[in-house]
C-alpha cells in the first residue's frame, strides 16, 4: 500500500511535447508508471514515447476516461489555464512542477480545486514516488539514480525541497530502511497539499509506520501539524527537521531560497520546533539525524 499513487494510476502529461514534458514522460514510464497520453494544443495526432497527444484535456479524457492524475509541464504564464483545464475535466489529482506562478493565480486554482474536491500537489513540486509502484514527475532523477535512492519500506517522507526529498530518502536507505512514499510538496508560498494533508493519508496507510518531514522557516504549515496531532489526526511517530535557524539574524520580510521561505515574526525555526516538541514530535538538530530518530519504528 502507499499514498497518492497506486498500480492503477493513469497519468496525463500536459505539455508533453516540450523538453521537460518529454523528459518527465520518459522518467515515469521507465519507473513503471502508466502514462497513457499527453496534451499540447496544435499537436494532436503526434506521439511522444509512443503515447498519443491531444489538443485539449477534454479530448484526452474522452479517449482515456480513467485518467487519475495530470502532471503539468508548461511555462508559468500558461500554468493557470492548464490547471483550470484539468480541474474542469474532473481529473482528481494534479501535480505541477511549474515555478514562478503568480500567487493570485495559484490562490485561484487552489480555491477552485478545493471547491471540486480535486487534489493539487505543488506548485513547484518535482513529484512523488512510491518505490516499486511508480512515480509522478521526475523526483529521484534518472531511473538508475532513483533505484539507488529508493526502496520499498515503511517510512513516509515529506519535503519542501526537491533535492532534500532525495537526500533524506537516501539517508533512510543508508540506515537500512525503505520508503512507503516520498513527496516533494514544493517550495512556493502557497501549497496545494500541505504537510497536514499528507499526514492524514499516512495515518491510514498500513505500510507507513513513521514519517519524516523536512521543513523550513517561514510559513505556518508546521503549526498545522501541531494542531493535527493535538486533535488526534495523526498518531504515528514523526521526526522533523526545520531548516533556516540563521534566519532570525536577517531582516523581517526577506525571502531566503524558496518562495515560501520568508523571514517573518512568529514563524522561525525555533518557534516551530518549540511547538512541535510540545506535542511529542521528534526534532532533529540536523537532517542527518532524521533517519536515526525513526529507525526504532521502521
Amino acid at each position: 500500500m502507499s499514498i497518492l499513487i497506486t498500480p492503477q494510476t493513469q497519468v496525463l502529461v500536459q505539455g508533453i511535447t516540450g523538453k521537460e514534458g518529454q523528459k518527465a514522460t520518459q522518467a515515469m514510464l521507465e519507473y513503471g508508471t502508466n502514462v497513457v497520453c499527453g496534451v499540447r494544443p496544435g499537436k494532436a495526432g503526434e506521439l511522444v514515447e509512443g503515447k498519443p497527444v491531444f489538443d485539449t484535456v477534454k479530448d484526452a479524457v474522452e479517449q482515456f476516461p480513467d485518467i487519475t492524475t495530470s502532471v503539468i509541464y508548461v511555462p508559468p504564464f500558461a500554468a493557470k489555464m492548464a490547471i483550470i483545464e484539468a480541474i474542469d475535466a474532473g481529473i482528481p489529482q494534479i501535480n505541477t512542477i511549474v515555478e514562478r506562478i503568480p500567487i493570485k493565480d495559484t490562490a485561484y486554482c487552489l480555491a477552485m480545486a478545493t471547491e471540486k474536491n480535486i487534489q493539487i500537489i505543488g506548485p513547484s513540486s518535482l513529484g512523488y514516488i512510491s518505490p516499486g509502484i511508480g512515480r509522478i514527475g521526475v523526483v529521484g532523477g534518472p531511473k538508475e539514480q532513483a533505484d539507488e535512492i529508493f526502496t520499498p519500506g515503511s517510512i513516509g517522507i515529506i519535503s519542501r525541497s526537491g533535492g532534500m526529498t532525495n537526500e533524506v530518502s537516501w539517508q533512510v536507505r543508508k540506515a537500512g530502511m525503505g520508503q512507503s512514499t516520498s513527496v516533494h510538496v514544493g517550495g512556493d508560498l502557497l501549497m496545494g497539499t500541505t504537510y497536514a494533508d499528507l499526514l492524514k493519508l499516512f495515518e491510514t496507510d498500513e505500510q507507513t509506520n513513521a514519517v519524516i518531514v523536512f521543513g523550513e522557516h517561514g510559513g505556518s504549515y508546521e503549526f498545522e501539524i501541531v494542531e493535527l496531532i493535538k486533535h488526534g489526526g495523526f498518531t504515528k511517530p514523526i521526526a522533523i527537521y526545520v531548516g533556516g535557524k540563521f534566519a532570525n539574524l536577517l531582516p523581517e520580510g526577506m525571502n531566503i531560497g524558496h518562495a515560501g521561505a520568508i523571514v517573518a515574526r512568529g514563524q522561525s525555526a525555533e518557534e516551530k520546533e518549540s511547538d512541535l516538541r510540545k506535542v511529542g514530535v521528534m526534532i532533529a538538530e540536523n537532517y542527518e539525524e532524521l533517519a536515526e530518530l525513526v529507525k526504532l519504528f521502521a
